[in-house]
């Protein structure tokens, strides 16, 4: 087979991959052939090739869906990424877009830990230490991770940690924090209004891997008179940005 032809075998396999990847439930050969134009010898063909070598797999029907390689393949690719490689050229595009502060943050039990930051070049800027911790309830990212957790979630943790005050502005009340939990499942994104620290401001957005699974939170901080609400959705678009380079694929409305 020349060359030319092995690249063409590679693109009908893609296609034949992508056509059985749109439904949710096996698809006949009939189907996958007028999917990719392919005709359905030349089809049969090579998803025989491919059923051979676990990218897929063949019912009793004669149906085809995705086989078990592609899942071992994928969970590989993904157990080596490195989010704070992943995020950090994100990171540093807020940051120029904003000239404020841009935070990565993980969660670790009740807290969530900074870990990578892309900061501004001026002398005035919120100064968040990578390393540092804080109680999920005072930042804008914890926040939405109690509130993806449901009102269990919430329940559990303020029983777990009472949920000191660290300004005028905390959520210390379960029943105030419940309410604006709810209020930021329906939003999808967070504020911090100097709940952490007086004169300091921040916007969160959660990020997602390719599971669907929340690993990550994505903040600008800034002091209080310098953050814009026209942020939010730049915000928002980061976090969803470094979500995609996780592998994450947002489900159709």
């Amino acid at each position: 087979m020349t060359r030319q032809g092995s690249i063409q075998v590679i693109d009908r396999m893609a296609g034949l991959l992508d056509a059985i990847a749109r439904y949710p439930d096996p698809v006949s050969l009939k189907i996958l052939s007028a999917e990719t134009g392919l005709h359905p010898s030349t089809a049969f063909r090579i998803l025989g090739s491919m059923a051979e070598n676990g990218f897929v797999e063949r019912d009793q029907a004669g149906r085809y869906r995705l086989g078990s390689k592609l899942l071992q393949l994928g969970s590989r690719v993904h157990s080596k990424i490195d989010l704070r490689a992943e995020a950090k050229p994100v990171l540093e595009a807020l940051r120029d877009r904003l000239g404020e502060t841009v935070n990565l943050t993980v969660r670790e039990g009740d807290e969530v830990v900074y870990v990578e930051k892309a900061t501004p070049n001026r002398m005035m800027h919120v100064q968040q230490l990578v390393g540092s911790r804080a109680p999920l309830h005072v930042t804008a990212v914890g926040k939405m991770m109690l509130a993806m957790g449901g009102e269990e979630e919430c329940r559990g943790y303020a029983e777990r940690t009472n949920l000191p005050a660290y300004t005028r502005n905390t959520f210390n009340r379960l029943e105030d924090l419940l309410s604006e939990t709810r209020r930021l499942r329906e939003q999808g994104y967070a504020l911090d209004d100097e709940e952490a620290e007086i004169g300091v401001g921040c916007i969160g957005a959660l990020v997602y891997d390719a599971s669907g699974s929340v690993v990550a939170g994505l903040s600008v901080s800034a002091p209080m008179e310098r953050r814009k609400d026209a942020w939010i959705p730049l915000v928002r678009a980061a976090a969803h940005k470094l979500s995609e380079r996780l592998g994450y694929r947002r489900e159709p409305s």
